[in-house]
């Protein structure tokens, strides 16, 4: 394990203990997330090092990393993706005004970029599991790189996505720059998280399934993660909500919480959280949309 002493957006040292979750998932341990005492910023300390991170990813309920795990919730994850990522196609065409040049982060088995692909874009896509990023050459039939290090002498990219991505890496500081030398001039730069600060979030405490520790090394909300990229000359132009994340994240919340899925517990948790969100923006997961300032 591996224990951050300094926050990655604001430096600060001082830090207090923000909650207790547990991996529900991989291993049953109890890992903690401590929150700056300066900005508010929230991450997981102490964390498994870099290499003992890939142990927690080994499950076939790791649905972004697998293609045919089963039960409901998998399968109902499954038919909303494919709507969101006509959703998501529909929205690069109108930022890019037509297609072009696009970079998936932790492009998982490559479904989105299969999608972008079928749309007319040139895609490439970074995948650092080994099993994931197989099956995604397979469906492709490009280049999938292990990491952004490989990225340096690919050009530039009118789009960089990274869905619910972000708060995977370790080293966000580092990312984002290189993130932001593989953007074009006038590129977008699309982040989704969960937003730890969502109703949904304050409802299940420590059973929030998007807290996924350990493999969530960080938790962002919107009051944390504009500040992070302002510092690496990166400006947030608009910040969307993401209203299906709330019933997916409720369903494995109450599993987390009882033992038991509550379908019904999860819809009505789910549809407070976006009722909510209409007024503050803060739904259970956001997507930003950043440009070079």
């Amino acid at each position: 394990m591996e224990t951050i002493d300094q926050c990655p957006v604001c430096g600060n040292s001082h830090l207090s203990p923000f909650l207790i979750c547990k991996d529900y998932l991989i291993s049953q341990q109890d890992f903690a997330i401590q929150q700056c005492t300066n900005c508010g910023f929230r991450f997981t300390s102490p964390r498994p090092t870099a290499d003992r991170i890939g142990e927690y990813y080994k499950s076939e309920d790791y649905v972004s990393h697998n293609d045919s795990g089963g039960g409901l919730i998998n399968t109902a994850y499954r038919v909303v993706r494919n709507y969101t990522l006509q959703s998501k196609l529909a929205l690069l065409n109108k930022l890019n005004k037509g297609q072009g040049r696009i970079l998936d982060v932790g492009c998982g088995t490559g479904a989105f970029l299969e999608t972008c692909k079928n749309g007319g874009w040139e895609v490439m896509g970074m995948e650092p599991d080994p099993d994931a990023r197989a099956v995604a050459v397979q469906k492709l039939g490009v280049s999938i790189k292990p990491g952004l290090e490989e990225l340096h002498e690919v050009g530039s990219f009118d789009i960089i996505s990274l869905w619910h991505v972000l708060e995977h890496i370790p080293n966000l500081n580092k990312a984002i720059l290189q993130l932001k030398d593989l953007l074009a001039a006038q590129g977008t730069l699309l982040i989704a998280v969960p937003n730890s600060d969502s109703y949904d979030a304050t409802y299940f405490k420590e059973y929030w399934a998007a807290y996924d520790v350990p493999r969530h090394l960080h938790h962002f909300t919107p009051a944390t993660i504009e500040p992070l990229f302002k510092k690496h000359g990166l400006r947030l132009v608009e910040q969307k909500t993401m209203p299906f994340d709330a019933f997916y994240i409720g369903m494995l919340s109450t599993r987390y919480q009882t033992g038991k899925t509550d379908y019904l517990k999860s819809v009505q948790v789910g549809l407070d959280s976006n009722a909510r969100a209409k007024r503050t923006g803060n739904s259970s997961s956001l997507t930003y949309l950043f440009k070079k300032a």
